[in-house]
């Protein structure tokens, strides 16, 4: 069986963006060469990608071209590669298509065929988008969070969860610090259901 694994930039305060269009770009992130390396190769081990439409649309419009820019860094020619070649589930009610090795799930059964596809999986499960997380964690689904935790308060913006109202124990798995200050937290949530459960 898979891991849902959500894995996310973060500030101290756990928000993921100051102000809606950030999209992983905000000057409070310190995304240096030995943090995205270490991204790289998690986002390699992965079986899989799962992401909702607004943070898959924000990949599309970058990743498949970043080998095509000459100022940008190996490391960045080199996760373009990984994510545009890696398998991915779009989740989306509106999007009828998609490249990319990337298959479209939708409608009102989406998280149940998610649950399905966990069970059918090896390996990690990466998630992309904060709603989408949100509504794995609510059905129990959600195993694991990544966290790459930036020396930032930001005081208001997106939070890593919407609206999600209810205690949730986590183990911690590892932790690891990088250059200026930026640390990793990794987590199982202790109280995810067995895929079927929900």
């Amino acid at each position: 069986m898979g891991r849902f694994v959500y894995a996310m930039q973060v500030s101290l305060d756990l928000r993921i963006e100051q102000v809606p269009g950030d999209n992983g770009a905000g000057e409070w992130l310190r995304i240096h060469e030995e943090l995205h390396r270490e991204a790289n190769a998690r986002t390699r081990a992965l079986s899989l990608l799962v992401h909702g439409r607004v943070y898959y649309e924000v990949m599309e419009e970058f990743w498949p071209r970043a080998h095509e820019d000459p100022t940008l860094p190996d490391y960045m020619h080199e996760y373009g590669e990984i994510w545009t070649s890696k398998p991915k589930i779009l989740v989306s009610r509106t999007r009828r298509s998609a490249g990319h090795d990337t298959r479209i799930i939708g409608g009102d059964d989406a998280i149940e065929r998610l649950a399905a596809l966990r069970a059918e999986t090896e390996g990690g499960i990466g998630v992309g988008g904060a709603a989408l997380a949100t509504q794995l964690l609510r059905a129990g689904l959600l195993d694991e969070l990544l966290l790459f935790t930036h020396p930032s308060i930001l005081g208001f913006g997106r939070t890593l969860f919407d609206d999600y109202d209810r205690p949730v124990d986590l183990d911690l798995i590892e932790q690891r610090s990088f250059e200026q200050g930026v640390t990793l937290h990794h987590y199982a949530v202790v109280d995810a259901k067995e895929a079927g459960a929900c």
